[in-house]
């Protein structure tokens, strides 16, 4: 028996528009809830959530009925880090604030087994290899990883190119609030500089043959990423969708108003 098939790094090598939302309560249940809805992907967010490898693990499990492929982003893609989530069974991993090549050589190194990388082999432990009950894991699990690395600062653009060229990426994902930040418009994501830079990038990765993807609540904003080859879109994230939920129903029954403010715009 070999490793599951990655069916998430199946559809963007067969350009497949992929439509995902972020989970940032860190919650199973919620994540069982928003997994029955019918999203392609979703993202599992260890950066800016107060996610852990045992909440991790819960969200996994309830994700795993559905067919909603899940996705980790670590809090930092080092290689102990990425060892520890793909043994939770992890196939898709989204490594943030990658600034150059080299940084993406190393998540690539992390993510495959010797002697293509350096991933600790501790399968009898790891739900990954059903606690070694799948016996070709270890054989075949390299090939199944897919590699989402995240450009969102100014110098990342500028080294776009040979993020590109390293082999073993099989996306590049911008990050529109922290690139908004960086190009100095913080909190505007959708500001025209912005914009233009995003464009660009993502007929940058369409050229090199990789798969360009976007985290962008914005419903126009998100089409029209789409339409230029994004492949992979994150389209709001449950903290937004309750958010704005709850808002909107205490004003519709409170006129004033006074219990709710509004936000600033976000890609979220």
């Amino acid at each position: 028996m070999a490793a599951p098939k990655n069916t998430f790094k199946q559809a963007l090598r067969d350009k497949q528009p992929q439509i995902g939302l972020w989970l940032g309560l860190a919650n199973n249940y919620t994540a069982e809830l928003i997994a029955s809805a019918g999203f392609d992907w979703l993202l599992i967010d260890g950066e800016h959530a107060p996610n852990t490898l045992q909440t991790m693990v819960g969200q996994l499990q309830a994700i795993a009925p559905f067919p909603s492929h899940p996705i980790v982003r670590p809090a930092w893609a080092d290689h102990v880090a990425l060892k520890q989530i793909l043994d939770l069974g992890v196939q898709t991993v989204l490594a943030p604030m990658v600034d150059n090549a080299d940084q993406a050589e190393q998540i690539v190194k992390a993510a495959r087994y010797p002697p293509q990388g350096i991933r600790g082999v501790g399968s009898a432990l790891a739900r990954a290899s059903q606690f070694n009950r799948t016996p070709e894991y270890l054989t075949t699990a390299n090939e199944e990883i897919c590699v989402l690395v995240q450009i969102e600062s100014a110098k990342a653009v500028a080294e776009l190119d040979n993020i590109l060229a390293v082999d073993g990426v099989d996306g590049v994902f911008i990050g529109p609030a922290d690139l908004s930040a960086s190009l100095g418009y913080i909190g505007q994501p959708n500001h025209p500089e912005v914009v233009k830079v995003i464009e660009e990038s993502i007929a940058k990765i369409v050229a090199a043959d990789k798969a360009p993807g976007i985290l962008m609540a914005d419903k126009s904003a998100a089409k029209r990423y789409i339409e230029l080859g994004a492949l992979f879109v994150a389209v709001g994230s449950d903290t937004g969708l309750l958010m704005n939920s709850t808002k909107q129903l205490v004003n519709e029954f409170k006129a004033d108003g006074v219990t709710t403010t509004e936000s600033a715009p976000s890609v979220y």
